[in-house]
């Protein structure tokens, strides 16, 4: 799978939980990329192996994360643009402090 292909997964994902198609299926869609098989050295050790699979991941996983960011760049632009009174700053704020303020 490519960096584009796991981007347009992120995206897929927004657009599906958006509208209402389950978390199930976002799950499955998001577990698309990363990878079903792994590489690892023969003679290796755990710390070897974990980090040669930690490193097969990590590639895909950044590559979901920077289609999130870059659908809320967008998005947050767009929101910006239709009401100017609130920045997407301030609602992130919000957000913060709601989290911050509700029990574990």
């Amino acid at each position: 799978m490519t960096g584009d292909d796991a981007r347009l997964k992120a995206i897929a994902a927004l657009v599906g939980l958006r509208g209402g198609v389950g978390a199930d299926y976002v799950s499955e869609l998001l577990g698309e990329v990363t990878p079903d098989r792994f590489t690892v050295p023969v003679e290796a050790d755990a710390a070897e192996i974990g980090l040669s699979v930690l490193q097969q991941v990590s590639g895909p996983v950044n590559s979901l994360i920077n289609g999130f960011i870059l659908a809320f760049e967008v998005l947050a632009d767009a929101y910006e643009e239709m009401d100017p009174g609130t920045s997407t700053e301030e609602v992130l704020q919000e957000l913060a402090l709601r989290i911050a303020s509700e029990p574990d």
